[in-house]
């Protein structure tokens, strides 16, 4: 029986276990070291389509429902509400056990081994301004891990994880910035042993990003802060925000597409004092194009973070249609993140009774951790320290496949 380290997060996925003595990531896709975490319910084939197939499902627009950030419901009332898919109900903690299933039996079937034990990444805080829903997260995860057939499963601090398997010595704050959450460790590393001396993290990640990005880049576009009319008089009000914000949100974009919201869209495309803008919403809601979007601000996001612009291609709601992200604006739009990273990062040195000057390092771990924003952030804080960048996408499946091996 081998324990498998699983690193399940909201963006990626990676496994990996112990090989010869070093840590090895199983490649749960053809030549790719990590599997999005993203599920496709086909619904012509009546089939589930996992990682870049199902990202690939949606944007072909084959019809069915894509899933993304499933992580992020996680201890919120949404896990555990049943609904259908296909010809079941389940909740989302069911879509997720099915999804750990998948990374189970593809790492069954590379290795030749049967897993039924595993060892997880889990966030410092799934919910960090919550303790309540901070708990029922794990138990929501464990739920699902048992659902996918593990036997075992227990839970290690992602970046405590990431720690395990940064080189070098001295002391280092491990800073995590996945999809949904920002994670730092503090640690003493001396001759390849490690250890930590405190641990604190954040709800905010790369999918925050994201939507303060499309809400400010790309709803304005769709109606965000368009004005309605009123079906007698002339008084107008702003289009109603909240189901911009969850068109806007990973986890909430394929809950987003109802028949009685259509139909109130195309009443404001009535009465809009910009009808086109509600156009494209209603195309938007009909063709079900909320991933498209979001997937269009990821990729600007990304091309910004390294140069003056990035083009927001929307060309699939309307031909020639697109946003632009400037990178001074996208700087400024995520400043107050930043600074709350910044801010959380020092309070993890205050945790642990050290100064500021006693950091030899900082190791960015995390896709998001990539973002300038973030790592001027992190300048501020700690002036003296240097930088280094890990394994961005694979060192906490590194750590966790180390001390899977350890326990």
């Amino acid at each position: 029986m081998a324990r498998l380290g699983l690193d399940f997060g909201t963006s990626n996925t990676a496994a990996g276990l112990m090989a010869a003595g070093r840590p090895f990531v199983i490649p749960l896709e053809p030549e790719a070291q990590t599997l999005p975490t993203a599920v496709f319910i086909d619904f012509a084939e009546r089939e589930y389509i996992y990682g870049t197939a199902a990202a690939r499902a949606m944007m072909d627009g084959q019809e069915g429902r894509f899933l993304r950030a499933l992580k992020s419901i996680l201890g919120t009332p949404l896990a555990r509400e049943s609904r259908a898919f296909l010809n079941e109900r389940l909740t989302l903690i069911e879509i997720i056990s099915r999804f750990l299933a998948e990374i189970r039996q593809r790492s069954e079937k590379f290795t030749g081994l049967t897993i039924d034990s595993a060892l997880s990444g889990r966030p410092v805080h799934f919910h960090s301004a919550s303790p309540e829903r901070d708990a029922q997260a794990e138990i929501d995860l464990r739920d699902a891990y048992h659902l996918a057939g593990f036997k075992d499963v227990s839970f290690l601090p992602e970046p405590e994880a990431a720690a395990q398997a940064v080189e070098g010595n001295g002391r280092m704050l491990i800073v995590d910035i996945g999809g949904g959450t920002s994670d730092f460790t503090l640690c003493d590393r001396k001759d390849g042993k490690t250890q930590v001396l405190a641990s604190r993290g954040l709800r905010i990640g790369g999918t925050d990003f994201d939507r303060v990005l499309n809400l400010n880049h790309a709803m304005p576009l769709l109606g965000y802060g368009a004005q309605i009319g009123a079906e007698f008089g002339s008084n107008t009000h702003a289009a109603p925000r909240a189901m911009f914000h969850d068109l806007a949100s990973w986890e909430k974009i394929a809950f987003v597409y109802d028949p009685a919201l259509l139909r109130e869209v195309r009443r404001w495309e009535r009465l809009a004092q910009d009808p086109v803008l509600f156009e494209r919403l209603a195309e938007v809601l009909e063709a079900h194009l909320g991933h498209d979007i979001a997937y269009a601000i990821e990729a600007g996001k990304i091309t910004a973070n390294g140069a003056d612009m990035g083009q927001v291609d929307l060309s699939v709601i309307e031909r020639g249609l697109t946003a632009e992200i400037q990178n001074t604006v996208m700087q400024t739009a995520l400043q107050g993140y930043a600074d709350e990273i910044g801010a959380c990062a020092l309070q993890t040195l205050a945790d642990a009774n050290c100064s500021k000057d006693s950091v030899d390092m900082v190791v960015f771990v995390g896709g998001s951790s990539l973002m300038g924003v973030i790592k001027d952030a992190l300048t501020r804080a700690l002036p003296d320290a240097r930088q280094e960048t890990a394994e961005v996408f694979t060192a906490v499946v590194h750590g966790l496949a180390i001390a899977s091996e350890a326990q």
